[in-house]
């Protein structure tokens, strides 16, 4: 378990697929084994500690409730195990979250329009060509006006990259596909991610701004690691989002961090990044982090920020607590 990152990582350099994709799931696993053990087992410490105290403290009767000896490492064991194999079938059921916001700047005729985000998709050696379809299937069901893509879209060691590329080109969007990258495009390599996302259909809004369809500013954001929020960052995003404030503008960021000095010039900021701890209780670990962890949240009168779930995972392929989601924002003239 040790060397386990490294045999990883040798493996995918080397193209050894069935090694590769062996030794990430016995890592990942482990690693959410081992997470919940703790977690678990904490709890149990915890309540025997509180025990001994009420013994000691209130009345030695109190020594009654304590557990009998093993009792809590053989539940710890079962609810670990319990856990995994449900957290296996969270991470496969993505579900479909439906917003409405009611806006006055749509331009004249247009009474509506239908944006779709997908977040934290993770395309990598778990997730590959299976998952793309399935992605595929349900993004092209909810037939999009405008498809966005709100970082970590691939992982290093994804063996089927082409197809998977293939896969999401064939997703249609009347007005476009546009993309911000997360930590892990850069983790990957800005550049040859960049040319996956573009070969997928979407353009690469890197630090700019489109005018999509004539009919709203699509804004986005480079993922810089947890510093890219600060003043660098807030005097970019002010000077890109100052324009014409009579259209509706949707800023992509990844992260869902929100900068005071240009928080009224957006309408609508969708970032994910926290997939909302992915396994609960690492939930409350994110929670005390990010500000914004999950769902639609109010900045300013007219300044949302919605945080997506994600649809895919990272490390270990579970979800505890935390379904997987593709996102639908119906923006409606008021």
């Amino acid at each position: 378990m040790v060397f386990s990152p490294v045999l990883i990582r040798m493996t995918a350099e080397q193209g050894y697929k069935i090694w590769h994709i062996s030794f990430s799931y016995l890592a990942f696993m482990w690693m959410a084994v081992l997470f919940l053990f703790l977690s678990i087992h904490l709890f149990f410490d915890i309540y025997a500690l509180l025990i001994t105290l009420s013994t000691k403290i209130l009345s030695p009767s109190m020594n009654r409730y304590s557990l009998e000896k093993g009792v809590g490492l053989i539940v710890t064991f079962v609810l670990v195990a319990g856990i995994i194999f449900y957290g296996k079938i969270e991470a496969s059921r993505i579900i479909v979250e439906k917003i409405t916001l009611h806006t006055d700047k749509l331009p004249q005729g247009i009474n509506s329009l239908r944006v779709v985000q997908v977040s934290d998709i993770h395309f990598s050696n778990i997730n590959g060509l299976r998952f793309a379809k399935k992605i595929y299937e349900i993004v092209n069901s909810l037939n999009p006006d405008i498809l966005v893509s709100t970082g970590d879209l691939i992982e290093k060691g994804l063996h089927q990259k082409e197809e998977v590329a293939d896969e999401l080109r064939k997703l249609q969007a009347r007005y476009g596909k546009y993309a911000v990258p997360g930590n892990h495009e850069f983790y990957y390599g800005i550049q040859e991610a960049s040319e996956f996302t573009e070969s997928a259909g979407f353009r690469m809004l890197r630090n700019e701004t489109v005018f999509a369809g004539d009919l709203i500013h699509i804004t986005g954001i480079d993922d810089r690691g947890p510093n890219w929020a600060g003043e660098e960052s807030a005097g970019i995003e002010r000077k890109i989002l100052d324009q014409d404030p009579y259209n509706f503008t949707m800023l992509l960021k990844h992260q869902p961090k929100v900068n005071d000095k240009s928080a009224e010039l957006f309408d609508l900021q969708l970032s994910g990044h926290t997939h909302k701890g992915q396994v609960f209780p690492f939930s409350l670990v994110t929670f005390f982090f990010y500000s914004f962890h999950s769902g639609l949240y109010k900045v300013r009168e007219n300044s949302y920020i919605y945080v997506s779930r994600g649809a895919g995972v990272w490390g270990p392929p579970i979800r505890f607590l935390s379904r997987p989601e593709i996102t639908v924002f119906d923006l409606e003239r008021r």
